[in-house]
């Protein structure tokens, strides 16, 4: 299990420096086009083919991970901060104020969360600039993400306020910020960045769900969504398997996501 987290990790590390170096790494540019070499396949030139515009599909596939690897963590870090105060609020506040924010949480859980990011996604502009539909979709998977994350912290709050050591730390004199600071966080602090590493792949997918609607990153720039939008047109895969990377790719990520969070559970 240890050699598996490991390998997990050093892929992981591999994927995120191949993509932050994309401008000094990729063939060339995800934009620019070969016209000449339209949907030709894999060559010593363009490893991965070149697509209906001409363009690189390494080279595209490279910067995608980029889009997708800087967004997905960025998301997952706005609905962590969420579900981190309102689920400490909601396990240490008082009864009504406890009871109003639980009822607001298992709300939001009760909703199909993929379905309300696509009518929220839908819902705005989808004419909108590349960077400007990298912003929104950021602020959506950030904003929607949160709910289960906070059903978690709040879980751990109210065990942690009614553990043996809390009680102690009060009956000898400590003030409530310095039990929250000495005792309280700290032990909060794990099941929180936990939660980060989870939300992670699972921002991943939905920006690759949202990619393959048409709702996600906007064009020309690509991110592994919009690139899986290929893969639609089953008959194509089977004429050009190449057309798979960013699936395989997308999956590795997921998959050593998964194996290096559960890792860190397992020792805490």
């Amino acid at each position: 299990m240890k050699l598996v987290s490991r390998t997990a990790q050093v892929f992981l590390l591999l994927v995120y420096l191949v993509a932050l170096g994309a401008p000094w790494i990729a063939p060339a540019g995800y934009a620019d086009q070969f016209r000449d070499h339209a949907g030709e396949p894999p060559s010593a030139r363009f490893p991965l083919g070149v697509d209906e515009l001409g363009r690189d599909r390494l080279s595209r596939l490279i910067y995608g991970s980029r889009v997708s690897l800087v967004l997905a963590p960025a998301a997952a870090l706005l609905a962590v901060s969420l579900a981190a105060g309102i689920g400490i609020a909601a396990g240490v506040a008082t009864p009504l104020l406890a009871r109003t924010l639980t009822l607001g949480i298992d709300l939001l859980l009760s909703l199909p969360a993929l379905f309300l990011l696509l009518i929220a996604r839908a819902m705005l502009p989808l004419n909108s600039g590349p960077w400007s539909s990298v912003l929104v979709t950021f602020i959506l998977l950030g904003a929607l993400g949160w709910p289960a994350a906070a059903r978690v912290i709040c879980s751990m709050s109210r065990t942690l306020l009614r553990s043996t050591f809390m009680m102690q730390a009060r009956a000898a004199g400590c003030t409530t910020a310095r039990m929250m600071s000495s005792q309280f966080m700290p032990n909060l602090r794990p099941v929180i960045k936990g939660q980060f590493f989870l939300l992670v792949p699972v921002f991943i997918l939905a920006e690759a769900n949202l990619g393959i609607l048409g709702l996600g990153v906007s064009e020309p720039l690509p991110s592994w969504g919009s690139m899986l939008a290929e893969l639609t047109n089953l008959s194509a895969i089977s004429q050009a398997p190449w057309r798979l990377a960013p699936a395989v790719l997308l999956l590795l990520v997921v998959l050593s996501f998964y194996a290096a969070t559960h890792h860190k559970e397992a020792i805490s």
